[in-house]
């Protein structure tokens, strides 16, 4: 019978390397850039871009803070969300589509 072994990560607070870790990271720093073979990595076009999708697998870490927002747009956002959970996604969605479309503009 096969024992599961569950680790916990916490990305803002990764393990120490270990000296062998380090040891390749310093190897990877020494070699030039000429030294790497490319050949068979296509070039990204702007047309790439213009079609590249967010990784859907893909979960931001998230941070606790204390946010004083209008009672009035709580009250919405908990108004539409079904039984009023999930209203904090909901404005974290919200934010986020702002913040994609201030980034369009800039760019």
């Amino acid at each position: 019978m096969r024992k599961i072994v569950r680790y916990k990560f916490d990305p803002a607070n990764p393990p120490p390397l270990t000296e062998t870790q380090k040891a390749e990271i310093a190897a990877l720093k020494a070699r030039s850039e000429n030294d790497v073979d490319t050949t068979d990595i296509p070039e990204l076009t702007e047309e790439f871009w213009q079609s590249a999708a967010r990784n859907p697998y893909f979960k931001p870490v998230k941070q606790q803070l204390t946010l004083r927002l209008d009672s009035d747009v709580v009250a919405w956002f908990k108004q539409h969300t079904p039984e009023g959970r999930g209203y904090q996604s909901a404005i974290n969605k919200a934010l986020r589509e702002y913040v994609t479309k201030q980034d369009r503009k800039a760019s």
